[in-house]
């Protein structure tokens, strides 16, 4: 009976305490070079509501979580943020950032080389840094689901047209029950 209680009180305090493994651009692309993974940049703000919706309900869905956490390597960039980024050879920098207690940032010269015009949006790149696709707005776990089943298992490169992108579609069997 102990035993079946411990079990219980573990799987409790697992579910509630599970989160995405957050890197940085820097430690993503130094993961990527001994275990290559796709990358997602979650480009964000922190005045932006549905960026934290997202952090609170999709991203900490079961299903999605593990998704994210077994398949990618995961960056949260704020897109107004001070970071520095050394990627295709070059140095994004935020030129324009002021510390803010609330409200707008000027725009990250990475995110502005992405070319993020809403947020939050998910970039995918793949394992040579090459961006895949991008998803604005905000996606329920539910909507979010198929992407990352067809991005990570590489299906993308079969889907060309709107036709093959719908039949895929049709066909994704969700896990996600509602």
């Amino acid at each position: 009976m102990k035993s079946l209680l411990s079990f219980i009180l573990i799987c409790f305090f697992s579910i509630f305490n599970a989160q995405i493994n957050w890197m940085s651009m820097e430690q993503a692309i130094a993961a990527q070079k001994t275990s290559p993974k796709k990358i997602i940049v979650d480009f964000y703000t922190d005045w932006n509501t549905a960026c934290k919706e997202m952090d609170k309900e999709t991203f900490l869905h079961p299903e999605i979580l593990k998704y994210l956490n077994d398949k990618f390597y995961m960056v949260k960039f704020n897109a107004e943020g001070s970071e520095t980024v050394n990627m295709y050879d070059r140095v994004f920098k935020n030129p324009e950032f002021q510390v803010k207690s609330k409200g707008k940032n000027g725009m990250h010269q990475f995110a502005k080389f992405m070319n993020i015009n809403a947020y939050p949006t998910l970039i995918f790149l793949d394992e040579n840094l090459q961006p895949i696709t991008n998803l604005m707005g905000k996606f329920t776990p539910k909507e979010l689901e198929p992407y990352l089943s067809m991005i990570a298992n590489n299906q993308y490169k079969n889907i060309k047209t709107r036709d093959q992108w719908e039949n895929y579609q049709k066909k994704f069997k969700s896990k996600i029950k509602e």
